[in-house]
């Protein structure tokens, strides 16, 4: 599966996505995966719009992984940009093998109870858990907002935070 890149991000599509991350990938093809957004007819529209011209699919994680097991997808440098770091796990359960996992934005959920890791990253005690659980199978979960961003060890970041 031709993944070269999954990024859990529950902004979605914006701005640092399209322009930087993107082009920096060569990505032809960025798949946004969330199940209840893969349901909402708005995002489905508007999220295409936003990516200012790069072929883009909104997909539960069951189409997600059907599509890039596909013939189609070989043929494609896929971008993954996963809603929650659940999703994340769900798309490595399937069997998805992305070159490399970043965890970029994560604004709070209102409601939860989060630490704010870094400036825009907002972690619960479930979300750690699910992070680890990724690490544990062998990624190394890195956090930049942007590819010119130094690599940080995600894991290291969520420690030193008690989580």
């Amino acid at each position: 599966m031709p993944v070269v890149h999954m990024r859990i991000d529950n902004r979605l599509i914006h701005g640092q996505v399209t322009v930087t991350w993107a082009s920096h990938l060569s990505a032809d093809h960025m798949i946004v995966c969330n199940d209840k957004v893969a349901k909402d007819p708005i995002q489905k529209m508007m999220l295409p719009a936003a990516a200012r011209g790069v072929k883009t699919s909104v997909l539960s994680v069951a189409d997600t992984l059907a599509y890039c097991a596909s013939p189609e997808a070989e043929k494609e440098r896929i971008f993954i940009i996963a809603k929650f770091p659940s999703d994340a796990l769900a798309l490595l359960d399937g069997g998805l093998k992305p070159q490399e996992i970043n965890v970029g934005n994560q604004a709070p959920i209102p409601g939860t109870k989060f630490v704010m890791v870094t400036r825009t990253c907002a972690v619960t005690k479930e979300d750690a858990a699910i992070y680890r659980e990724i690490a544990n199978r062998g990624y190394e979960l890195t956090g930049r907002m942007v590819p010119s961003d130094a690599k940080s060890n995600f894991i290291e970041v969520l420690t030193k935070k008690g989580l």
